[in-house]
């Protein structure tokens, strides 16, 4: 079973900004940075607030909405069987979309992986990840 464990709540914070404010944007080491979407980036910290200099015009909130689950290599094979899409090779990479018919992203880098999802859909992956 790949999700015997609870969920990890991750907190962080969505930047909402013009997709080259967003690439000139500098994430200091640590903070795993997420592009959701071309004008979106969640950048996850495990404790603290996330702090940069952030120039105008952009949006930035705390982002409480996401739980995850760090996975092993053997982990992201078994949820490999429940992916319609094809995961990408290239690393680091954030890959979107149904993971068992919810809504998912995996998040892989060459030695370690993170399944995350809206918290809200939580339990729909639990009860159809074998």
């Amino acid at each position: 079973m790949v999700l015997v464990r609870a969920p990890e709540a991750l907190f962080g914070a969505r930047i909402v900004a013009a997709p080259d404010v967003l690439d000139a944007l500098p994430i200091p080491e640590g903070p795993v940075a997420l592009r959701l979407a071309p004008d979106e980036l969640f950048v996850l910290v495990r404790s603290g607030k996330f702090t940069a200099i952030f120039p105008e015009p952009g949006i930035v909130e705390d982002e409480h909405g996401f739980v995850g689950w760090w996975l092993t290599p053997d982990e992201v094979a078994e949820v490999a069987h429940h992916v319609e899409w094809t995961i990408p090779s290239t690393r680091p990479v954030l890959a979107q979309g149904l993971i068992a018919g919810v809504p998912s992203g995996l998040w892989l880098t060459d030695d370690r992986a993170l399944l995350l999802c809206a918290a809200a859909y939580a339990h729909e992956l639990v009860e159809r990840l074998p």
